[in-house]
């Protein structure tokens, strides 16, 4: 079973991610990982779902929020089972930031995270998405990645990859403990793995693979198959 974390900042985003896209991850999860998918909103999540469910990998969702948008006590459930847990773990956008975050702070000792804005427009530059945080670089649409360190993760995989994005934030500095996976001109974090434990973070949004684009649906499948899990071609 795959448990899909779900950082939605409220009951209402919940459902309304839940129905505009969260529920179709969680049935290309089905799919590729050939098994049943556990969708649970961050607040609910801690160590004991571990004993509740048969859990076999982790996936963390992203999320166009602030930080300031969630209740902060709220990410301690989370913040223990990811220091726990032995599963593989794959964060994904603002999933992969919260992984930063996990593995730099100690939650218990901080009051809140700050967001980290990758940068301002320069003088001049379009604003694209103006209704998406105006003001700053967003990098957007299919985009190449370099793979930067070989991994499991990228097996059958290009040096070059083309994923999804959608992100104005960025992790800035790699946690303890981790190593840098995969990069490109506009985030230097794109992909980062802990040296020692199957976690994963990206800053891309793999599950928005294409037929045109199948590098996210590969990477996928490479995270199920570490997991154990008998992917589906």
């Amino acid at each position: 079973m795959v448990l899909y974390v779900a950082m939605a900042k409220s009951e209402q985003d919940y459902l309304s991610r839940a129905a505009e896209s969260l529920f179709q991850h969680k049935l290309r999860f089905e799919e590729l990982s050939g098994g049943p998918c556990l969708m649970m909103r961050y607040c609910w999540v801690g160590p004991a779902v571990m004993d509740e469910y048969p859990i076999r990998a982790i996936v963390i969702s992203g999320f166009g929020h602030g930080w300031d948008e969630m209740e902060f006590s709220e990410l301690y459930g989370l913040y223990d089972l990811l220091h726990a847990v032995e599963v593989p773990v794959l964060g994904i956008c603002g999933g992969h930031q919260l992984l930063a975050h996990v593995f730099t702070e100690d939650f218990r000792l901080v009051q809140e995270l700050c967001d980290e804005p990758m940068r301002r427009l320069q003088p001049g530059e379009p604003d694209w998405d103006p209704d998406y945080h105006p003001g700053y670089f967003v990098e957007s649409g299919m985009q190449p990645v370099t793979i930067i360190h070989p991994d499991p993760l990228f097996a059958g995989l290009p040096e070059v990859l083309y994923v999804r994005q959608l992100h104005f934030c960025e992790v800035k500095t790699l946690p303890p403990q981790f190593r840098l996976l995969a990069s490109n001109d506009h985030c230097r974090l794109q992909a980062v793995g802990h040296c020692r434990r199957p976690i994963y973070g990206v800053q891309f949004h793999p599950e928005l693979y294409t037929d045109n684009y199948p590098d996210g649906r590969q990477i996928l499948r490479n995270f199920f198959a570490i997991a154990g899990a008998e992917v589906r071609d």
